[in-house]
């Protein structure tokens, strides 16, 4: 019925479309969603190094001044009366 040349071109764009839709399934989904993951991991190891260091200080002066400090280049509000550090307030019309 089907002659071995039709068949081995069937053969070779099938896999041809097979590859395109998982490279195209690589670059929209999973390698995304990979480097996000990445992205958490990495943070969440910085913060418990940050955390850790903090602890060390010698005197809560010193941890208040580096906390203090990390709020406000994080982009933060740090509370002085509280010693917490806050979401900024969103400013109107920007």
């Amino acid at each position: 019925m089907f002659s071995r040349l039709s068949l081995a071109a069937g053969a070779v764009a099938g896999g041809i479309l097979v590859f395109i839709g998982m490279q195209t399934v690589n670059a929209l989904w999973i390698i995304p969603g990979a480097r996000e993951e990445g992205r958490k991991l990495e943070r969440a190891e910085l913060e418990a190094a940050t955390t850790k260091a903090i602890g060390e200080l010698a005197n809560e002066a010193d941890q208040a001044r580096v906390n203090r400090r990390l709020c406000i280049e994080r982009g933060r509000v740090y509370l002085n009366s509280s010693g917490k550090c806050v979401e900024r307030p969103s400013q109107p019309g920007g």
